[in-house]
């Protein structure tokens, strides 16, 4: 590594926007040696660094190698978490899950679990296909919880089997406050681990964060 020359107070600094590899810091701590020597030969007679200063850098560097243990700590114990919760959630699969995630309409209705704020007066059920193209909108009861979804269009006739998603418009007073995916029971294929989060794998393909699942129940022959 090279250094940049000495500054007035005889300390040697990394070249700008030349960043100490964190892994060079935590690991090599003959580095640090190497660069005080090199100081120490090229110093100014005139004007020497001081011991004070020496103080400073070594405590500089301690403080940066010791945070860059801390780091690599925290990473294993969040690695170790993670694969633990990994394997509670790995019991999901083969049970059903409900979460705002797309399903696949094949005919027989679809239950259906609405969001709907305690302030809002009324609330539309919009549906949508794949394509993101909205196919259905109908007005339901606030206050209702759950309901079946016959898969029918506006004109009363049934809409093609594919995937579909569900979400509710809310208003008071006349005015929308919000608009919330509605969630279904589907079943869960897979459970991952990705980037230290833990992922599940609904049925359809559908990948959704395990925080946002709202319920479980072993698999029954009912939505």
């Amino acid at each position: 590594m090279e250094l940049s020359p000495p500054t007035a107070s005889g300390i040697f600094a990394p070249p700008a926007g030349d960043a100490v590899p964190r892994r060079e810091i935590s690991s090599d701590f003959q580095t640090f040696l190497r660069m005080l020597t090199t100081q120490m030969q090229n110093q100014d007679p005139l004007n020497p660094i001081q011991s004070s200063d020496y103080a400073v850098q070594l405590a500089t560097f301690s403080g940066v190698e010791q945070q860059a243990k801390t780091n690599e700590l925290l990473k294993a114990l969040g690695q170790q978490v993670g694969a633990m919760g990994l394997a509670q959630v790995a019991g999901w699969v083969g049970m059903e899950a409900k979460a705002p995630v797309p399903a696949s309409f094949t005919g027989s209705p679809i239950t259906i679990y609405p969001t709907v704020p305690a302030t809002a007066d009324s609330a539309t059920l919009i549906v949508t296909d794949s394509a993101g193209q909205e196919v259905s909108r109908q007005q339901i009861d606030p206050k209702q919880g759950a309901m079946d979804w016959a898969g029918v269009g506006p004109d009363g006739q049934p809409l093609p089997n594919g995937t579909y998603s569900f979400s509710v418009e809310s208003r008071a007073a006349g005015k929308v406050i919000g608009t919330e995916p509605a969630q279904i029971y589907a079943l869960v294929r897979e459970a991952r681990l990705v980037d230290g989060a833990l992922v599940i794998v609904m049925d359809g393909g559908a990948e959704i964060p395990a925080s946002r699942v709202s319920a479980l129940r072993e698999v029954s022959g009912t939505g």
